[in-house]
């Protein structure tokens, strides 16, 4: 019998690089994303708002997954709608990277000397802007 002793990290936390502008004007840059499920990817396909309009998607399902942003009471779609471009393309990248085994490497090979070495297509560390 083995043992595993290595942990399985379900939620990351990450710093927004502009940070969501709430009703007051409180900037909140601190949360967490947790990993998704399988229902957290379909659920969102029976939102009328999706249905409508496939742009919706990410909002709705990164509102499923971005579990505290700031002091925020809760997080939404419109909510996710309000975040500054940026904000919204960073959590997009980071929920690919934690969904996908915690990277995005390819394998690719040297056209000069053929050695092989792993690339990261997202660019840095998780959670890194």
């Amino acid at each position: 019998m083995t043992t595993n002793t290595e942990t399985f990290q379900t939620t990351f936390d990450f710093v927004l690089p502009r940070g969501y502008v709430d009703g007051e004007g409180k900037v909140h840059r601190e949360g967490t994303m947790r990993l998704a499920t399988a229902r957290d990817e379909l659920m969102p396909l029976l939102d009328p708002k999706v249905r409508e309009n496939g742009a919706f998607l990410s909002l709705v399902l990164l509102a499923r997954v971005v579990t505290r942003l700031g002091t925020l009471p809760s997080i939404d779609d419109q909510m996710m709608g309000g975040l500054w471009a940026t904000d919204l393309a960073f959590l997009q990248d980071l929920y690919r990277q934690i969904n996908s085994e915690g990277h995005t490497l390819i394998e690719v090979s040297c056209p000069s000397c053929s050695s092989n070495f792993a690339v990261d297509l997202a660019g840095g560390g998780l959670g890194e802007a």
